[in-house]
């Protein structure tokens, strides 16, 4: 890939646009009501391709874990290293922006003293100053048949509540079968689950992924 061609693809200001121009009155409604929401198209195909195309190459990760090995499911993931991409780079302080009033009124609600800074780099110092100095943003891939089991993802003593999760793969193309499902455990009540429709590009919230299908997919959540 050619310089210009990167520049192109991980265009600051374009990104940042990108994340402006969504609906964030309708997607606040929707965290608000459901835990979770999609936002649409945030990433273009030639974006999810250049990150879906690091995985082979482990000089861009810290570690690489098989998921059968620690029952967490089937397939694996690894870990990105610092610098991380600039895609990454970019869209981290761009979504904290605002996901950070969201987090912090859904704390004052549920009388949770934790209060989280207005800038993400503000947050990342503070998880650094407590010893949580390694990049949590990661990479999966799913062939036939994988799938994640239902879990939270939790990391030391400082944890953002959000977390964001990309399709990379495109749906039909790259892979078929396979659903993005969200579970919300209610005290004194049954579980409900919500399936989220599969979308190359697109973004889900509180994750709680079980792709299963043929082909080889690739997501990063975080």
């Amino acid at each position: 890939m050619t310089m210009t061609a990167r520049k192109s693809v991980h265009s600051s200001a374009d990104l940042a646009s990108g994340v402006d121009a969504l609906d964030w009155p309708q997607i606040t409604t929707e965290l608000d009501s459901q835990g979770c929401a999609v936002l649409k198209n945030l990433l273009t195909p030639d974006q999810c391709r250049v990150l879906a195309a690091l995985y082979p190459d482990d000089t861009h990760f810290r570690s690489r874990v098989v998921m059968g090995r620690h029952g967490f499911g089937r397939g694996e993931y690894k870990y990105f290293s610092y610098p991380l991409p600039d895609l990454i780079a970019q869209l981290r302080p761009a979504l904290y922006a605002y996901l950070e009033p969201v987090a912090n009124r859904w704390n004052e609600a549920m009388g949770i003293d934790i209060r989280y800074p207005t800038a993400h780099a503000a947050f990342l110092k503070r998880c650094h100053e407590a010893g949580q100095a390694r990049p949590t943003p990661l990479l999966l891939q799913y062939e036939a048949g994988d799938y994640n089991c239902l879990h939270q993802d939790l990391y030391g003593e400082h944890v953002f509540p959000l977390q964001v999760a990309i399709l990379l793969s495109e749906p039909g193309r790259d892979f078929t079968g396979g659903e993005f499902v969200l579970t919300e455990q209610r005290p004194r009540m049954q579980s409900r689950a919500e399936v989220v429709p599969l979308a190359q590009g697109r973004r889900g919230r509180l994750r709680c992924a079980s792709p299963s299908g043929a082909g080889d997919t690739r997501h990063l959540p975080r």
